[in-house]
């Protein structure tokens, strides 16, 4: 990794600093994860060695062009296998209602997400990952379906519905697979950073959203009638919600000041100490994004005194780091005839 260090030996990083930056990790990862192929031919750079400035320039920054819930699927997901209780918690809660089959005490993640089964390496890595016998569970009673079989599948979007049975049509929709630790039977479900923008379907059984204004939906787990779905809502703006927004929005603005962009109006500024850390990714414009990803995991891994838990680190797969720009082409200078 480059000599790039988040951490000051005379400003020590407390408790809420430590999570800004496990999150600003995982927004980061976000959107390297988004760039396409097209992307990476533009910028001529494989995506081991796009820089801080690079991401800037092509970046999705626009709340309409799925920036805001990309960042925040990966959050929860890091959340989840990271141990971080406002989230596991709630997600325990929510598996155990779900279903009575997967017993494990603390909840792990498994990130999906259709459009990434295109990369080379994803969908074998997350089968490989779900364990020696895998199972999905499905809606209602009965045999639960084989995770490989079933999975690959689902992996083709909604093409896949013609192969999909009846109880499982709409798991093409899943954002995590989630059980219990040392459990191999999975639930599907769909995280969404707005609870207008949920969608149930058959073969989905958990919603994971923030707390919003819509009557009744407030902190904790129930059953969404509406959707059919187990709700996890995660409290906003004291828990872990308002924590990712404030570790959005500086991580938003340093994207625009790095790309020379200007930020959108509905960008409110961030707290003190969420500026604080947006100032420091502005000083590494040249920086690789993966460079930067390990600072923040290092300042999130502090060993201090009077945390009420510890963070673990949070790897990112090997399949986030296995796309590769198009071939280099250098196109001949053109010649105008004239006229």
């Amino acid at each position: 990794m480059a000599n790039i260090t988040f951490i000051q030996q005379n400003a020590p990083i407390d408790e809420y600093g430590r999570a800004l930056y496990a999150i600003a990790r995982s927004i980061l990862r976000a959107l390297l994860d988004s760039l396409s192929k097209d992307d990476l031919q533009d910028l001529n750079s494989d995506l081991k060695d796009v820089t801080m400035r690079q991401l800037a320039k092509v970046v999705r920054l626009d709340r309409d062009k799925g920036m805001r819930g990309d960042g925040f699927e990966w959050a929860v997901h890091e959340a989840i296998i990271g141990g971080e209780p406002t989230v596991t918690q709630l997600v325990h809660d929510g598996i155990r209602r779900a279903s009575r089959s997967i017993s494990g005490a603390k909840p792990e993640s498994l990130l999906f997400g259709y459009e990434r089964a295109k990369y080379l390496g994803f969908l074998e890595a997350t089968i490989k990952a779900a364990g020696q016998a895998p199972y999905l569970l499905p809606d209602g009673r009965g045999r639960p379906y084989k995770f490989d079989t079933w999975v690959a599948k689902a992996a083709k979007g909604e093409a896949a519905e013609a192969e999909l049975t009846e109880r499982i049509q709409k798991i093409w929709k899943t954002d995590l697979f989630l059980t219990g630790t040392g459990d191999e039977k999975y639930l599907a479900a769909t995280v969404k950073s707005n609870y207008r923008l949920l969608e149930g379907g058959r073969g989905l059984k958990i919603g994971i959203v923030p707390e919003s204004t819509v009557t009744g939906h407030k902190p904790g787990v129930a059953y969404d009638k509406k959707h059919g779905l187990w709700l996890v809502t995660l409290e906003d703006p004291t828990g872990f919600t308002g924590l990712y927004n404030d570790a959005y929005l500086a991580v938003g603005r340093a994207m625009c000041s790095l790309g020379k962009q200007d930020p959108p109006p509905y960008y409110t500024k961030p707290s003190a100490k969420a500026q604080k850390m947006q100032e420091q990714l502005e000083k590494y414009p040249t920086a690789t994004v993966i460079d930067i990803e390990g600072a923040l995991d290092e300042a999130a891994q502090q060993n201090l005194v009077n945390v009420s838990h510890q963070l673990v680190s949070v790897n990112a797969p090997d399949w986030l780091h296995l796309k590769q720009a198009a071939p280099k082409i250098i196109a001949p200078k053109p010649s105008f005839a004239r006229l």
